[in-house]
């Protein structure tokens, strides 16, 4: 699966392969920045930049990169989880319904980075008021982590628990 985690965009003009590890170089440089400043005392105050930092080279690598690019995919998770930080719940619904479909390729069927991300966006959905979608989503999470963790975990009835009283 190696060539879809580092797919590159089809161009008329394709990149070069110097342009590529640049690129590479840039998305690795920035995921350190990224890390870094996440770890720094007042995190609140950098929200917006972080999301700015997120955004920016997203715009940069998605030049180059598809969504699907694992660099993409780091950046739009990071990016999900500060919308989430600061409950902007559209924003990180965005960024959720990008990613599971290259996670449901890049992962096996039964991962739990799969059934995380299906209960972040059922979790959304409902907080949106999307009933319909928001089942759907929770259901997708319960079906593979019955199979990860077992029927009677309970996480499970947590989430079936979320589903009746919604």
């Amino acid at each position: 699966q190696d060539k879809e985690k580092l797919k590159i965009r089809k161009l008329n003009d394709p990149p070069s392969a110097e342009a590529i590890r640049d690129m590479i170089k840039y998305a690795r440089n920035v995921i350190e920045e990224f890390r870094r400043a996440k770890h720094y005392k007042y995190i609140l105050c950098l929200t917006f930049e972080l999301l700015e930092i997120c955004e920016l080279s997203l715009d940069k690598m998605g030049a180059v990169f598809e969504d699907s690019n694992v660099y993409m995919l780091h950046m739009m998770y990071q990016a999900m989880g500060v919308c989430l930080y600061v409950q902007d719940w559209e924003g990180a619904l965005r960024y959720g319904q990008k990613i599971i479909r290259p996670y449901s390729k890049h992962y096996p069927s039964y991962s739990l980075n799969v059934a995380s991300m299906w209960l972040k966006l059922g979790r959304l959905y409902m907080a949106l008021e999307n009933r319909a979608a928001g089942d759907k989503a929770l259901k997708k999470a319960i079906a593979i982590m019955e199979v990860a963790h077992g029927k009677d975990h309970p996480y499970i009835s947590e989430i079936k628990k979320e589903l009746e009283d919604h």
